[in-house]
């Protein structure tokens, strides 16, 4: 998904001791709550990124480098590569139709296909370098932000066609939609919102994230209004849809996803700098309710809406050493199964 920028790995060294002081002075976020791990669905080696749960054939899809990894949430049975993908971002069930489009950002297209076969139903051109994939219900259309030429791809799965392309600007992240017309995307080099009117296709309006260094994860918070932006610096930015700031909540560095619960009215942030999931309850104040211990680089999230469960790709990794990036310990990847409570006996 995003990638760290050098100056927010400064940001990253010089806020920790900040963090210590205040997590001492405060009374640090509950770890029991509303959610609990119940499970883990191990898959094969490699890198993640974004993934969704078509909850009507409880099949979850990720998105991984060389293919989309498909799993029976019945059986845990995963299919490695259902679609074959090159740098694959994201990979979204299409509401109501049993079809996924996937995307690869080495080769510039999206793929729609049949979440249960595997069969390809088209191949669509999109921008460069497209990133995540957002699902608009106003108009049954997917909006695919394309990170490298800071633009949205549309494309209408019925017809199987790219019906438009939305001029934005920036590295584009997540999007979420409110369903009646308006979605909101998450400017990562910007740290803005642009807000897209969805039918008109075109930019209506933009708004700044105070306080936020490069938003990635976004949520529509339907039942109270509000924008939920997960932010690199270890952030979640509320706002109205005007664009003003409601609160700031802290959560751990390096998320890159977020959702909204609006069975049970919360938002859920999860923090792949320090392996937590932070639960956020927006109203009638904004704060952290529950901080749940899950997995580092467990840092992108889906929601079943018919079960509440969420799901964390997640690895191991070895010590780094000097400046390199951890590897990841072979035969560590899994996808955490978090469980709302409610739903247990």
């Amino acid at each position: 998904m995003s990638v760290i920028k050098p100056s927010l790995l400064a940001l990253f060294a010089l806020a920790m001791p900040v963090f210590a002081v205040a997590s001492a002075a405060h009374a640090a976020p509950p770890a029991t709550g509303p959610y609990k791990v119940v499970a883990s669905i191990p898959g094969t080696d490699g890198g993640w990124d974004l993934l969704g749960v078509d909850g009507a054939s409880q099949r979850l899809y990720v998105a991984r480098g060389a293919g989309v990894m498909a799993v029976d949430l019945a059986t845990s049975k995963v299919t490695d590569a259902i679609v074959p993908s090159a740098r694959g971002h994201d990979s979204m069930p299409i509401p109501g139709t049993g079809l996924v489009l996937s995307n690869s950002g080495g080769t510039n297209v999206a793929t729609l296909f049949e979440g249960a076969t595997g069969k390809v139903i088209a191949t669509l051109p999109t921008g460069n370098k497209p990133d995540a994939i957002a699902w608009d219900p106003a108009t049954r259309r997917a909006f695919v932000m394309n990170a490298g030429s800071g633009d949205i791809t549309v494309i209408d799965p019925a017809t199987a066609r790219v019906v438009g392309t939305i001029a934005v600007g920036g590295s584009l992240e997540l999007g979420a939609a409110d369903g009646k017309g308006r979605m909101y995307v998450n400017v990562e080099d910007k740290n803005e919102v642009a807000v897209i009117d969805s039918r008109a296709m075109k930019v209506a309006s933009r708004f700044a994230l105070k306080g936020c260094d490069g938003p990635t994860g976004v949520a529509y918070a339907g039942d109270a209004d509000l924008i939920v932006s997960a932010c690199a610096n270890g952030v979640a930015i509320v706002s109205a849809p005007d664009g003003h700031l409601v609160a700031s909540v802290p959560v751990g560095p390096r998320p890159d996803g977020a959702v909204w619960d609006a069975r049970r009215k919360l938002a859920l942030i999860p923090s792949g700098g320090d392996g937590a999931l932070y639960v956020i309850r927006l109203t009638p104040k904004a704060g952290v309710i529950q901080r749940l211990e899950t997995a580092r680089g467990a840092r992108t999230i889906a929601l079943d809406p018919t079960t509440g469960r969420v799901y964390l790709p997640s690895a191991k990794y070895a010590p780094a050493v000097g400046a390199a990036r951890p590897a990841m310990i072979p035969g560590s990847f899994a996808v955490l199964v978090v469980a709302p409570t409610d739903t247990m006996n």
